[in-house]
C-alpha cells in the first residue's frame, strides 16, 4: 500500500487532474440546500453504523455537486473492518469516474487526522474525505482548526465523515446529520434514486436547524427535493418535519 505522504506528492504532480479553483469558490448542493463551500471543513454525521452508507452517499453527492475532484478518501482500519470496503459500483452509479478516486486505509484515528491535514494542504486535490467511526477522541477544536486552516490555504473541500459518535465543538463551517429515506420506485418497480433525510446542525455565520428530504439526481449531479408521503410541498425546511425525520444529534459549537 502506498504511504499517504507519497500518495499526496503523486497526486500533487498530477496537475491534469486538479480541478479549476478560479472564479466562484462555492456552488449550491441542490435546490434550497445551503452552500458547500470550497476551502472549508464540513462534518457529516451518520447517526449509527446502519446509516454509514447514507453518510457516504451524501458525502459523495456533495463532492459531485461542486465538481471538487480528484477525491482522496481516507479510512481507518476499523472503518474497513466494520463497514466493509467502499462499494465501487455504487459510487460509479452516482456518477463518479473511478479515475478521480484514491482510497487510503490508515491504522487509526490519529493517523487519519494527520493524513487528512496533509491532504487538505494539497492544491492538486479537489476534496479530502476522512472517514472515522466511533468516538474519535483525537478530534477536537484544535484538530478541526488545523483541518480548516489547511483547507483554506489550498482551496480543497475537507469533509469529515463520522459514523456514530457524539458531535464535539469544532471549527467546521457546517455540520450535517444524515439518515436514509425511502426511495421512489421507478417504472416496473425499478429501484429509485438514493434518498436522504438531512438536518443542518450547524452553519457558521448563518441559521441552522433546517431539515430536508432529498434524492440524488445523477443526470444533473445535484440533490432534488424528494416528495414526502402525504405532503404537498416536496421540500422540508425551517424545522418543518414530515414522514420519518432523522434522529437528532445534540448540536455543539
Amino acid at each position: 500500500m502506498e504511504e499517504p505522504f507519497a500518495l499526496i506528492d503523486r497526486l500533487r504532480r498530477a496537475a491534469a487532474l486538479a480541478r479549476d479553483v478560479g472564479g466562484d469558490d462555492a456552488a449550491m448542493a441542490g435546490p434550497g440546500i445551503p452552500r458547500l463551500d470550497r476551502a472549508q471543513l464540513h462534518e457529516i454525521h451518520a447517526l449509527s453504523s446502519e446509516e454509514a452508507a447514507s453518510g457516504a452517499g451524501f458525502a459523495m453527492g456533495c463532492v459531485l455537486a461542486v465538481a471538487a475532484r480528484p477525491l482522496l478518501w481516507l479510512r481507518t482500519e476499523s472503518a474497513e473492518r466494520e463497514g466493509g470496503r467502499l462499494h465501487g459500483p455504487g459510487l460509479v452509479a452516482m456518477g463518479l469516474d473511478p479515475a478521480d478516486l484514491v482510497v487510503v486505509v490508515v491504522a487509526d484515528d490519529a493517523a487519519l487526522l494527520r493524513a487528512a491535514a496533509d491532504g487538505a494542504r494539497c492544491p492538486g486535490l479537489g476534496t479530502v474525505i476522512a472517514e472515522g467511526w466511533g468516538a474519535m477522541r483525537g478530534y477536537d477544536l484544535t484538530a478541526s482548526r488545523r483541518l480548516m486552516l489547511s483547507a483554506e490555504a489550498s482551496g480543497v473541500v475537507m469533509i469529515l465523515l463520522r459514523v456514530g459518535g457524539q458531535a464535539v465543538p469544532s471549527a467546521a463551517a457546517t455540520r450535517w446529520a444524515v439518515a436514509s429515506a425511502p426511495s421512489r420506485a421507478l417504472a416496473a418497480d425499478a429501484p429509485g434514486a438514493p434518498a436522504y433525510d438531512l438536518e443542518l446542525l450547524r452553519r457558521r455565520g448563518g441559521p441552522a436547524g433546517a431539515r430536508w428530504r432529498v434524492e440524488w439526481n445523477r443526470d444533473t449531479q445535484s440533490f432534488d427535493p424528494a416528495p414526502l408521503p402525504g405532503a404537498r410541498l416536496p421540500l422540508v425546511a425551517d424545522r418543518a418535519v414530515a414522514g420519518s425525520p432523522p434522529a437528532s444529534v445534540r448540536g455543539t459549537r
